[in-house]
């Protein structure tokens, strides 16, 4: 009897040959069908790892072109409206879908060097349910995330959790005491304070600095006043000159080095919305 889970890798693997050898015969073939396209190794490790934007968006450009609606389905217009991420003083501009915030804005552009593969990751092409498969290991950690969905501890959370003033020795949130500091996160502390900072691939480290000397907005809009969760990111504690030896009791489990795939290195890039 042949085993469930050979049965689903021996299937894989047969579309996947299937695939190729359809890509090799030209214009003669039409696109792939929705499964065909479904089980691309595009869509599964070790390929996503080199996707570029181009490649996921042959299929998925809707994630770009669409557009938000001029009306509400109540009929209020768009442009009279103020979305929740519009309050922050950095936001610029009408109101914009997911991903176009994330990669086609103003702010993105000059801020952000987001890709497709910074968030989307791929999962087990057969579930959208943790553990729902009977030959599923338990996954008791925070690395489980759904199907071509997106893990918020590893993602969202970088640039939308709260804001841990409590660590920082302030007396109350940013909010509250910044007109004390002048509201400038640089002269209060990070001038002199963590000092390397941002110095990974899905950010533009000189121009969030830059940014940041206009405006502390720009500091407080992703650390703190686009809070979407209620918890903090724990960001890596990367050395930095002025390091002193005593770690603080809560930073001590804090990694030093950001994860792997996020180090700045060379990246290939093919396009840019």
């Amino acid at each position: 009897m042949i085993e469930p889970q050979n049965w689903v890798i021996g299937g894989m693997l047969f579309l996947m040959v299937a695939a190729t050898a359809l890509a090799t015969r030209g214009d003669q073939v039409p696109a792939p069908d929705h499964l065909r396209a479904t089980y691309s190794p595009l869509h599964f490790k070790p390929a996503i790892d080199a996707a570029s934007d181009a490649d996921c968006l042959a299929c998925h450009r809707e994630v770009l072109d669409d557009r938000v609606r001029e009306r509400s389905p109540s009929g209020l217009p768009s442009a009279a409206l103020r979305a929740a991420y519009q309050q922050v003083p950095t936001y610029e501009g009408p109101q914009e879908t997911f991903h176009r915030r994330h990669l086609a804005t103003p702010l993105a552009r000059r801020l952000m060097d987001l890709r497709c593969t910074t968030c989307h990751q791929g999962q087990d092409i057969r579930e959208e349910a943790q553990g729902s498969s009977a030959t599923a290991a338990p996954q008791t950690d925070a690395s489980f995330a759904l199907r071509k969905q997106v893990d918020p501890a590893a993602t969202c959370l970088k640039c939308h959790g709260r804001m841990p003033w409590e660590h920082m020795g302030l007396a109350g949130p940013w909010e509250q005491v910044r007109a004390v500091f002048g509201n400038s996160c640089l002269d209060a502390c990070h001038d002199r304070i963590r000092t390397v900072r941002h110095q990974v691939s899905y950010l533009k480290a000189d121009a969030i600095e830059a940014a940041g000397r206009e405006d502390a907005e720009a500091c407080h809009g992703c650390h703190g006043g686009r809070a979407w969760y209620r918890i903090a990111y724990p960001y890596p504690r990367h050395r930095w000159p002025e390091m002193g030896g005593t770690v603080p009791e809560w930073a001590k489990d804090r990694p030093t080095e950001s994860e792997r795939r996020f180090r700045l290195g060379p990246v290939a890039r093919s396009f840019k919305p």
